[in-house]
């Protein structure tokens, strides 16, 4: 077999990072709060839906208890309003009872109508509210990395995201291709990447796709030779981790693709 270095006859090298199948998704926050409750654990499986993180939500867990109250005091003013139009309508009108009474009531039974739907509107919109308070997994996948602990503040747009996930069950690897050879990589090219410090194990890779959008270089090897002022054109492979020696998320490779 070909030595790593070589692992085509004619090759062009580059320097790679391992994501999950899924591009690695960072939960965000809907908006600035605490973390009250962490749900899930690093390495553990979730589906989608599954409850990540639960943020403090005492401020409007006290508004949804007003809300009920107000709820309450609206339905029994529609039970008085109910009962009192209801006596008058037996009555009916005639000397005892004027049309205008008969049409007052009817107008204060409408108001107490509308007031009971309002208040149980209210607390549909608190209860949505409350829902933001709860963040759940938007794909399934396995938890790779948390971020925060309960009893921190968070808030969306930090660097640090407070969750990635991802699927691990495949992954892919983005090649960082010098912009020089960019032409020379063709679509459905043959490659096989090596980690870091492992030359013995071969990971072949399945052409996905190539991004045509060169960007800055931006992941880096930390060589003494690395250019970091150079671009580079991203190339997608991916593959099925194999019994071996296992390979990370976030793990940098050496990809060797075949001209």
């Amino acid at each position: 077999s070909p030595p790593p270095d070589k692992p085509f006859p004619q090759s062009i090298s580059a320097s790679g990072i391992v994501e999950s199948i899924s591009e690695n998704t960072s939960l965000g926050l809907p908006f600035p709060a605490l973390i009250r409750e962490v749900k899930v654990s690093v390495s553990q499986q979730v589906n989608q839906g599954d409850l990540i993180l639960v943020l403090d939500d005492r401020d409007l867990q006290s508004q949804l208890s007003t809300d009920l109250a107000e709820l309450e005091l609206r339905e029994a003013d529609l039970q008085r309003a109910r009962r009192k139009h209801d006596r008058l309508r037996q009555i009916g009108q005639g000397p005892a009872l004027a049309a205008a009474d008969l049409e007052s009531s009817e107008d204060d039974f409408l108001v107490a109508t509308a007031a009971v739907a309002k208040a149980n509107a209210t607390i549909a919109a608190t209860r949505q509210q409350l829902d933001r308070y709860l963040v759940r997994a938007p794909i399934s996948g396995t938890i790779l990395q948390i971020n925060v602990r309960p009893g921190e503040y968070s808030s969306p747009g930090t660097s640090t995201p407070p969750v990635i996930l991802g699927l691990t069950s495949s992954l892919q690897i983005r090649a960082d291709v010098d912009e020089q050879i960019a032409p020379r990589v063709t679509q459905g090219a043959k490659a096989v990447a090596f980690r870091k410090g492992d030359s013995a194990h071969p990971i072949p890779l399945s052409f996905v796709r190539i991004e045509p959008f060169i960007i800055p270089k931006k992941n880096l090897t930390g060589t003494g030779s690395e250019r970091v002022d150079t671009r580079v054109l991203p190339v997608i492979f991916s593959f099925t981790p194999a019994s071996g020696p296992a390979t990370y998320v976030g793990q940098q490779v050496d990809v060797f693709i075949e001209e």
